[in-house]
């Protein structure tokens, strides 16, 4: 039994590690000859943590996540707290810490965990073919793979996802971009354990602990597409678009290395039921490409992996290791996660909306609401999301 990954990013390489549970060989393809990801660093709540736990990665996460135990929200202008408060409760509730990550940390572990040379890096998919046995994928330097089943991990730019759907997807703006990259912990800009963000304008700079003494900062502006901002101006960007902002946040502006600074227009797609053709399925950012107001991008591939896993070993239990039982465990596993997932997409465009002005008099009441906030409600909101995971 033989399964084409396609993809050795986040979801890619939970794929894998959920089907070789189940006693499946994997042969990953990855398109880049390098992985460099999009993205400084992630959030991966306690959903993906108790995934990561679950997929026997969670060494992993135990080094690179940063000590979030606190959570802030500052006015942007003033600088003055509109609500602090701790996150055991949400620990307590849940059973798993929530974890920061470095994006390209956590890809290159999750990969030399596989083993990096049982990769085939440099694989660019062009086409899939499908019979009732088997998929064979076609890549663009004239090389082919044959197994019983693939898994398109290849994320939001996916290039199978027509053939599974029937159609191109469109990728939606979400009307802001997001600049984002690391820097060192100064406690002058946040405390070293707390998850520190500051909204005004329908602007938000955020700033959170990651491992070896890193904060990842990220900085939303609703902005029009297509403007010609890139790596050079960044410093002067940002200078602008916050002028006015309180100490901290230009001493965040300051100490950004442009170099390593991440600019990223935000975009999601709309959601889609069908997650699975025949012997195809799609997995992450290509079965549910999400903005990332909730931070449960990288949690929900995690997520899949984990629900692919527990489809096979339920479908091979009753089917055995057959074309029957691989058909049915990939309907389940559709069937078990196409409602989850555009839950997640809605759920991070409306929180989207609020946080970046598409309505300011909701986002002002929004700011409101903060200056009142016990925590409470956060953390009520928070639970809910991680709760209706598959490790609950």
């Amino acid at each position: 039994m033989k399964a084409l990954i396609i993809g050795a990013g986040i979801g890619g390489m939970s794929a894998a590690a959920a089907l070789k549970q189940q006693g499946i060989e994997c042969d990953i393809f990855e398109a880049v000859k390098e992985i460099k990801p999009v993205g400084a660093a992630l959030s991966i709540w306690s959903n993906g943590v108790k995934c990561m736990n679950h997929l026997g990665m969670g060494s992993i996460i135990d080094e690179l996540g940063g000590p979030m135990h606190n959570m802030a929200y500052h006015d942007g202008i003033t600088g003055s707290v509109m609500t602090q408060f701790s996150l055991a409760p949400l620990v307590d509730a849940v059973g798993e810490r929530p974890c920061p990550v470095s994006r390209a940390d956590l890809q290159s572990q999750m990969v030399d965990w596989w083993g990096r040379d049982k990769i085939q890096f440099g694989k660019r998919i062009e086409k899939v073919e499908q019979s009732d046995i088997g998929v064979t994928a076609y890549f663009t330097d004239g090389s082919s793979a044959t197994g019983d089943f693939m898994i398109a991990a290849d994320g939001t730019h996916s290039a199978v996802r027509a053939d599974v759907i029937g159609y191109q997807t469109e990728r939606r703006y979400a009307d802001y971009v997001n600049w984002n990259g690391l820097v060192e912990i100064d406690e002058s800009i946040a405390p070293a354990d707390q998850w520190t963000t500051f909204v005004g304008e329908g602007k938000r700079v955020s700033i959170m602990p990651i491992a070896a003494g890193r904060f990842y900062f990220f900085f939303d502006v609703p902005l029009p597409k297509g403007l010609a901002e890139d790596r050079s101006t960044v410093v002067a960007d940002l200078t602008g678009y916050f002028t006015g902002w309180a100490e901290p946040v230009q001493k965040l502006i300051a100490a950004i290395n442009p170099e390593t600074t991440n600019r990223i227009e935000i975009h999601d797609i709309e959601p889609f039921d069908t997650l699975v053709k025949g012997n195809i399925a799609l997995l992450g950012d290509a079965a549910h490409s999400t903005t990332p107001d909730i931070g449960q991008g990288g949690c929900s591939a995690l997520e899949d992996a984990v629900v692919l896993g527990q489809c096979f070993a339920d479908q091979f239990k009753e089917k055995g290791k057959t074309v029957s039982g691989v058909l049915a465990a990939l309907k389940q596993y559709e069937e078990e996660r196409r409602f989850r997932v555009k839950d997640l997409v809605l759920k991070a465009r409306k929180r989207c909306d609020v946080t970046h002005g598409k309505d300011m008099q909701e986002t002002q009441a929004w700011y409101d609401e903060l200056r009142h906030e016990t925590g409470e409600n956060i953390i009520a909101g928070l639970r809910a999301t991680i709760v209706s995971g598959p490790l609950a």
